[in-house]
C-alpha cells in the first residue's frame, strides 16, 4: 500500500496558491479520509518570486513544467494555467509519463477532451477534471457518480459569476450593463478582456462538458449555439420583471429521443423558479432526471479556495484509488468508452421554445390588431402582451410579446415581417423563455 503520494503543481496563481492552502491546512482531515500523506513534492512556476510566496522550503520549486512531469516521485500532476496551447502539451506528456492528472481547464477538457480521455485509457492513468465546471460545486461528481442510476433529461446552469454579476446589479441597482461590467472589473470579477465571460464562451466551454456527462456522447464545444449578454438592454431587464421573469444567461442542454440542444444565451426565467434567485457572482445548475425528478446545485462558481477545493477533491479521489489494480474505476465521462456515441446536436433554428419579443411601434390604432394577425396568422399563440409608452416620445410605444413555444426557424420569419411593417420602428429585441417546470 503507497501511504505518501506526491503532488507536482504547474502554476502558483490563484487556483494554485489556493490548492497549495487547502492541501496544507487540512491536511490532517485528509489524512483521516485517505489514510495518505498528500503533499506537493514540487512546484512549476517562472515567477520565481511568486512561488516562493506560495510554498515552504520543503517544496521544490521548478522554472520549467516538463521537469516536474519527469520526475520519478511525483504521483499526481495538477495542471493549474489554463489556455490550450503548453496546457495541452503539459497534459499529454504527464499522461505518457504515466502520471494522474488534475486540471480545472474547461477549455481544454472542451476543446480537447475526447483525445486526452483516450490517452489516460491507454496509460490507465486517471484526468480528473472536477474544477473545471461551477469551481468549488460537485457537479461533476453528482452528474457522473450521484446521478449515475439515472436517465438525464435536461440540465441548465448559471455557469458564469461574471455574467451573473453583472446581470443582478443591472436588476438590483438600476446600472447599464457598461457601468455593470467595468464594476465587475474593478472587483475581480471580470478580466480586463472580458470576452470569453460575456459573450458566453466560458459557460459554453462548461456546458459541453456537462453535456457530454449526462448524455454519454463526445465534447462537442463546436456545436455549441452561443450568445452573450453585451446586448441586453436595462429596459427588457425592466420590463421581463413587470411580467414575472428574471433574465439570467443560461447555459442549456437537453435530450430528444436521438438529438441533443447544446445552447448558451440569455434567458428569462419565472422569479418564482429558484435558480432565477441565484444571484451575485454565484453558480448554480439545475438537473432533470427521470427517476429523482430535479436537482438543483448552488455555490461559488470561482474563486481560489472554492475552486481549489474541487482541485484537492479529485486528488483525494486518484489517492484512493492509487493501490488499485486498474484504473480509472470510474469512467473519465461517466460512461464506458464504448457507449459514448456521436447524435446529432440540433442547430439553434431547429429548436422550440417560448419568446419575449420587445416590438418599437408608432403609437397609433390598429397596430395591436396588426401584430394579432401575424402571430394568428402563423399559429402562434400570444400568452402575454402588454403595450409601454415611451414617455419622452408619445409617438412611440414598446410592445412586449411572450409567445408559446414556436420553432426558432419560424419565430425568426415572424419577426421579419414585424420589422417589414410600416409602423415599426427598430429592431426586434428577441430573448428566449425557459419555464423549468418538467
Amino acid at each position: 500500500m503507497q501511504n505518501k503520494i506526491n503532488v507536482g503543481l504547474i502554476g502558483a496563481g490563484t487556483v494554485g496558491s489556493g490548492t497549495y492552502k487547502v492541501l496544507k491546512e487540512n491536511s490532517l482531515e485528509i489524512y483521516r479520509k485517505t489514510k495518505k500523506e498528500i503533499t506537493v513534492f514540487a512546484l512549476a512556476e517562472k515567477d520565481l518570486k511568486r512561488a516562493k510566496e506560495v510554498v515552504d522550503d520543503k517544496t521544490k520549486i521548478l522554472k520549467d513544467a516538463f521537469d516536474l512531469i519527469k520526475d520519478k516521485n511525483i504521483h499526481i500532476v495538477v495542471e493549474l494555467i489554463g489556455g490550450t496551447g503548453v496546457a495541452k502539451d503539459l497534459v499529454e506528456a504527464a499522461i505518457k509519463n504515466n502520471k494522474h492528472v488534475v486540471t480545472a481547464n474547461k477549455a481544454l477538457i472542451a476543446l480537447h477532451g475526447d483525445e486526452l480521455v483516450n490517452l489516460a485509457n491507454k496509460h490507465n492513468v486517471i484526468l480528473a477534471y472536477e474544477a473545471a465546471v461551477a469551481g468549488g460545486i460537485p457537479i461533476i461528481k453528482s452528474l457522473r457518480e450521484g446521478l449515475a442510476s439515472n436517465k438525464v433529461k435536461w440540465i441548465v446552469g448559471i455557469l458564469n459569476g461574471t455574467t451573473n454579476y453583472i446581470l443582478t446589479e443591472m436588476k438590483e441597482n438600476n446600472l447599464t450593463f457598461d457601468v455593470a461590467l467595468k464594476q465587475a472589473q474593478e472587483l475581480g470579477f471580470a478580466e480586463a478582456d472580458p470576452t470569453f465571460d460575456i459573450e458566453g464562451i466560458d459557460a459554453a466551454h462548461k456546458i459541453t462538458i456537462l453535456a457530454s456527462i449526462a448524455f454519454g456522447i463526445p465534447l462537442n464545444f463546436n456545436s455549441v449555439y452561443v450568445e452573450g449578454i453585451s446586448e441586453i438592454n436595462q429596459k427588457d431587464i425592466i420590463y421581463a420583471e413587470e411580467l414575472g421573469y428574471r433574465i439570467k444567461l443560461l447555459a442549456i442542454t437537453k435530450f430528444h429521443n436521438n438529438s441533443i440542444e447544446l445552447r448558451v444565451h440569455p434567458t428569462l426565467i419565472p422569479e418564482k423558479r429558484l435558480v432565477a434567485n441565484v444571484n451575485g457572482s454565484m453558480n448554480a445548475v439545475l438537473i432533470q432526471s427521470n427517476m429523482v425528478g430535479p436537482t438543483l446545485y448552488y455555490g461559488a462558481g470561482a474563486g481560489s479556495e472554492p475552486t481549489a477545493s474541487a482541485v484537492v477533491t479529485d486528488i483525494i479521489d486518484i489517492a484512493r484509488s492509487i493501490d488499485l489494480q486498474k484504473m480509472p474505476h470510474i469512467p473519465i465521462l461517466g460512461f464506458i468508452d464504448e457507449e459514448i456515441k456521436d447524435k446529432k446536436i440540433l442547430v439553434i433554428e431547429e429548436i422550440a421554445c417560448e419568446f419575449y419579443l420587445r416590438l418599437t411601434m408608432t403609437n397609433q390604432s390598429g397596430v395591436l390588431a396588426k401584430i394579432t394577425q401575424i402571430f394568428a396568422s402563423n399559429s402562434i399563440s400570444i400568452d402575454a402582451m402588454v403595450q409601454k409608452e415611451i414617455h419622452d416620445n408619445d409617438a412611440i410605444a414598446d410592445i412586449i410579446v411572450i409567445t408559446s413555444g414556436v420553432v426558432e426557424d419560424k419565430m425568426n420569419k415572424i419577426i421579419s415581417k414585424i420589422e417589414a411593417m410600416s409602423e415599426n420602428k427598430d429592431k426586434v429585441i428577441k430573448i428566449r423563455v425557459e419555464q423549468l417546470n418538467n
